[in-house]
């Protein structure tokens, strides 16, 4: 039997990767096995040795994603996607999840203060110039607002401001960044979900708090219809975006509650971190999954969804063009 291999690719993490490969193995299913990934020489065309690979650090080295790319169209399984995901940003997740129902802060895209490198004013001859800050601010209900970027994580440039000098001052300083402006949501309750597979775990957690003690033992709010509807909604937003492992964000207020950041698709699963309940359950239904999805692999099997241009191309047929 040919030995269907699952591999986690990772940077500077210790707890959860070397979980996964353990948790795998333990399960000696047969023909499956998981392994901390090995990448030699990556040579166009040629097809990796892995049939699944869980992504864990292309967001902040450019050679894996391109080699996750290049292994996803010879039928590796890449969790999650690398091409969606190099594409994605939080403007566009608000409006997706607008779309799908689901209720976020109201939110501005805002140019970046200077100009992207090679460009000059002509760059910008479409664009209006000076924007109505003061309606802006107006539509987004007033201060204190945030400011932050369009694209990334782990709070990095996050500004919240309570006044025009403070949005101006604070607008100085994020240089060539795509931000977005955004509305302040005063939250009762908060959580943090994550979503494995089509799997759920509601968490308990507290943003204000110091890294290590955000996520809280008991919930704040235990309403189960509202419990219910945050499960919903985390459901619905990754299978827009297709995530097939992310974390999503809930501010809950009067009820209602908002999704404020769900473009995690590396998310934290450190056990010194998320507690040892929610650690077991990331490993357990990460593992899970993976192996369902190195259980389905057929090599050249394209399995993302951009895969229907790769195969118009191969056919020489328009799309919809029967």
């Amino acid at each position: 039997m040919k030995i269907k291999k699952i591999g986690i690719l990772f940077g500077k993490e210790n707890t959860f990767p070397q979980a996964f490969v353990d948790r795998v193995n333990s399960k000696k299913v047969p023909g499956i096995q998981a392994e901390q990934a090995f990448v030699e020489e990556v040579i166009q065309g040629k097809a990796t040795d892995y049939s699944v690979l869980i992504d864990r650090i292309s967001q902040d080295v450019p050679f894996y994603r391109s080699f996750l790319k290049a292994a996803s169209i010879k039928g590796t399984h890449v969790i999650n996607n690398p091409f969606w995901w190099s594409a994605d940003e939080k403007f566009f997740n608000n409006c997706l999840a607008e779309e799908v129902g689901v209720p976020v802060p109201k939110t501005i895209l805002l140019p970046s203060k200077e100009m992207p490198s090679d460009t000059s004013g002509e760059s910008f001859r479409n664009l209006k110039f000076p924007l109505e800050w003061d309606k802006m601010v107006d539509y987004l209900g007033g201060f204190p607002l945030y400011m932050k970027p369009h694209s990334g994580g782990g709070w990095k440039s996050v500004f919240k401001v309570e006044s025009m000098d403070e949005l101006f001052s604070a607008y100085n300083e994020t240089g060539r960044l795509v931000m977005m402006l955004q509305e302040e949501i005063q939250f009762d309750a908060y959580f943090r979900c994550y979503y494995v597979g089509g799997a759920v775990r509601i968490m308990p957690y507290e943003p204000r708090n110091p890294h290590h003690l955000r996520y809280l033992a008991e919930p704040i709010v235990t309403d189960k219809r509202l419990l219910k509807k945050i499960e919903t909604y985390t459901k619905k937003l990754n299978l827009a975006l297709g995530y097939d492992f992310n974390t999503v964000e809930f501010a809950i207020s009067n009820k209602t509650p908002y999704a404020i950041d769900f473009c995690n698709p590396a998310p934290d699963a450190d056990l010194n971190s998320v507690g040892k309940e929610n650690f077991e359950w990331v490993v357990e239904n990460t593992a899970e999954m993976a192996i369902n999805f190195a259980q389905e692999y057929q090599l050249k099997k394209l399995n993302l969804t951009w895969g229907n241009f790769i195969q118009n191309g191969v056919e020489g047929k328009l799309p919809n063009k029967k």
